[in-house]
């Protein structure tokens, strides 16, 4: 799927574009790294090699499971910066229960793409929802934009808090509190 040979030549173009010299030494070998590294970077555009958010089989819970301060990085689509920061995910089982990596691991992949932070917060509670099949997930998002902070507004620090609720944490307000209570905790 990944194309080395048109992402070099293209990081060329735009090392010549900003008018320094891709020869420089320096510079000769960052058209195959910048490639290299868009390949790991963005793997979530290639199939998973594994299913994602897998059951466990034989065990069963009906209570919220809650994973916070899940570090992530990704890239956004508009400026191919990258943005990072921390995912808070919940979610009530009805009955089924993943393993506590699944869902660090399906974060990853799904940031593993050009994405802007919205999309990846919806695709992570939805995906949740499909997979799990809970009484209800929660999934709050909080990163921080190169974009925003090193270029256009230039206001490094500001967080960008993003959330998607579904099932019982949209229905419930006292099940939605208790998880944004854990979430903050100790903050």
């Amino acid at each position: 799927m990944f194309d080395r040979e048109k992402i070099k030549k293209g990081v060329r173009l735009i090392i010549e574009g900003i008018g320094e010299n891709p020869e420089r030494e320096g510079l000769v070998e960052t058209p195959d790294r910048i490639a290299r590294m868009y390949e790991e970077i963005f793997k979530g555009l290639e199939p998973p090699e594994e299913e994602l958010l897998k059951c466990i089989e034989g065990e069963t819970h009906d209570e919220m499971v809650l994973l916070r301060n899940i570090p992530f990085y990704s890239v956004c689509e508009h400026h191919f910066l990258p943005f990072f920061g921390n995912a808070h995910i919940a979610y009530i089982p009805d009955g089924r229960i993943v393993g506590l990596s699944e869902l660090p691991r399906a974060l990853d992949y799904l940031a593993k793409r050009p994405q802007v932070q919205e999309r990846l917060t919806k695709q992570l509670a939805d995906l949740i929802v499909e997979k799990i099949k809970p009484k209800g997930c929660m999934v709050v998002i909080e990163a921080e934009h190169l974009c925003m902070s090193m270029r256009g507004i230039k206001k490094p620090g500001v967080k960008t808090i993003t959330s998607a609720v579904r099932g019982i944490f949209r229905k419930s307000q006292t099940t939605r509190q208790e998880a944004l209570e854990l979430i903050n905790k100790d903050k």
